[in-house]
């Protein structure tokens, strides 16, 4: 097949041998299959910010850092040499999240190296060989639904507790293995931290699982496991290996307004007596 241009300079390098074919084409990147040496991998071959469907990116970037202070300057003004850089740390967030997350134990692909805009990485196959289909090509029974939708759960968990968002989680970028789901496609991924959107993406991420699982598994449409999950991590309770419950006890109590306003009072009432006081002390 025809070499894509933005692989070619990595054929020049010698860090790829073949492109096989193309495996899929995305809002933000394209994928092919790939030939090193004598391994089989994917390289996915990012889209210029113009080019990228993915939307509302200043977002998922809110709270991400450079230890370069003439880059983030850059990055700021939105200079050419900036734009480039903002370019550089998109590509890379996802070398950086895929580490990170395969350290917490959680099943993603594992990244050789990004070089100009192209991440290579894992390819995820199943038994035979062949290329893991998406989440949203697997049919599957309830059994099988509630334990899917229990793993990625667990995926879940164990990123926050490394400190991240997926941020666009779906059936679309998941993928099904032997083994069970395989998370991919994290250049968005946010620093939980950091950003204030954290917790709707995570609740966004985890209802669209619970929404297409449950469409298996029914039960699972009634579970609140995106409170429950943020919850314990505000407290400060949520672990790793947190047992989830997919309850959430809401706060029913609610504000009684007229006694706050009755303390507020109280209390300007006896601020004003100590000044009268202080005033009276002093003639």
């Amino acid at each position: 097949m025809k070499i894509p241009k933005r692989i070619r300079p990595l054929i020049e390098e010698g860090l790829i041998d073949e492109v096989i074919s193309r495996l899929m084409s995305g809002k933000e990147a394209d994928v092919y299959v790939v030939r090193c040496n004598s391994e089989i991998r994917c390289a996915k071959v990012y889209k210029e910010a113009a080019k990228r469907g993915f939307k509302q990116a200043a977002l998922y970037q809110e709270g991400r850092k450079t230890r370069n202070s003439r880059r983030a300057r850059a990055m700021e003004k939105g200079s050419k040499f900036g734009r480039k850089q903002q370019e550089e740390t998109w590509h890379y967030a996802e070398v950086d999240a895929l580490s990170r997350l395969a350290n917490a134990n959680v099943r993603v692909p594992q990244p050789y190296g990004c070089v100009d805009g192209v991440l290579l990485m894992e390819l995820i196959t199943d038994n035979e060989g062949e290329v893991a289909p998406r989440l949203s090509e697997v049919a599957m029974s309830a059994e099988q639904a509630l334990e899917g939708h229990s793993q990625v759960m667990r995926f879940v968990v164990r990123m926050l507790c490394a400190g991240l968002v997926h941020g666009d989680l779906s059936e679309f970028n998941i993928l099904v293995d032997d083994e069970g789901p395989v998370i991919i496609d994290l250049p968005q991924a946010v620093d939980a931290a950091a950003n204030n959107n954290a917790e709707s993406m995570l609740a966004r991420d985890v209802n669209k699982i619970s929404h297409y699982y449950g469409q298996y598994a029914p039960e699972i449409l009634n579970s609140k496991y995106a409170k429950e999950i943020w919850g314990l991590h505000a407290d400060g309770e949520l672990q790793p290996e947190t047992e989830l419950t997919g309850s959430f006890a809401e706060n029913a109590e609610k504000a009684d307004v007229d006694a706050v306003l009755e303390e507020v009072e109280a209390a300007l009432v006896e601020e004003q007596d100590r000044l009268a006081r202080l005033i009276e002390a002093d003639k």
